[in-house]
């Protein structure tokens, strides 16, 4: 599965990065009752986050390639949490997507798509899960998006 999983991030012209390190006091990955519980993870592109405030100096298809990019590191952390083995994965239950975003900005839930429908290309139903989309006022190095997850996990 975890090349079926590859296989199908090549297809969209994905690849998995290197696991972001934390930038703060915390762990990237908790495994607790087969439940991973990922750290928000933020949008890296050619090396960089992707920054900006929705609404202001970004729109919703930056923010949706942005999710995407949180969505791709999410995974790194998967794997690199099960040494590799991404058949392990069971379901993805749930995101939190935080979109760094101006009062009157309102499209969370479209930003949020850009993590979401990656989730369910690379799983297929297993990354079919609940979520929550959230504007905040402002994000860790000035990243546009940031995404947490909670997945089971096959013992």
């Amino acid at each position: 599965m975890t090349d079926m999983i590859e296989a199908r991030l090549a297809a969209l012209g994905l690849s998995l990065p290197e696991p972001a390190a934390p930038v703060a006091a915390y762990v990237p990955v908790v495994e607790a009752g087969g439940m991973l519980h990922i750290s928000g993870q933020l949008p890296f592109a050619d090396g960089a986050v992707m920054t900006g405030r929705l609404g202001e100096d970004r729109d919703v298809e930056f923010g949706q390639a942005a999710a995407q990019r949180c969505a791709v590191m999410l995974i790194a952390q998967i794997k690199a949490a099960l040494g590799g083995d991404l058949s392990r994965v069971e379901r993805i239950v749930k995101l939190g997507v935080f979109v760094n975003s101006t009062p009157a900005f309102v499209d969370q839930p479209k930003v949020a798509n850009g993590a979401s429908e990656l989730m369910q290309a690379a799983f297929g139903d297993a990354g079919r899960h609940a979520r929550s989309a959230v504007g905040v006022a402002s994000l860790p190095l000035g990243a546009a998006v940031e995404v947490d997850a909670i997945v089971l996990i096959r013992t």
